[in-house]
């Protein structure tokens, strides 16, 4: 019963990983791109903290879903009828 856990939260960690280096890649990258869409966004600071944040936090949690989900399945697979299919 203990490693259907294990292999989920390895799973989920690697995920998680990447998702964190995508996440501080383009986060970098949109505040340091953000002065040249100064004129195309109105109504909104081009560094304002609860739009970024906001941001942020909705890809990590669809991050943390299109991995957890996958991973959650395939514990629930018998690992001799996926070979015997394959």
């Amino acid at each position: 019963m203990q490693d259907w856990k294990q292999y989920v939260k390895q799973m989920l960690a690697r995920g998680m990983i990447l998702a964190a280096i995508g996440l501080a890649l383009g986060l970098g990258l949109s505040y340091a791109l953000a002065n040249m869409l100064l004129s195309l966004i109105m109504g909104v600071s081009v560094t304002d903290a609860v739009t970024f944040g906001g941001v942020v936090g909705l890809l990590a949690f669809v991050a943390f879903a299109a991995t957890y989900i996958p991973a959650r399945r395939a514990t629930q697979v018998d690992p001799l009828v996926a070979l015997r299919y394959e």
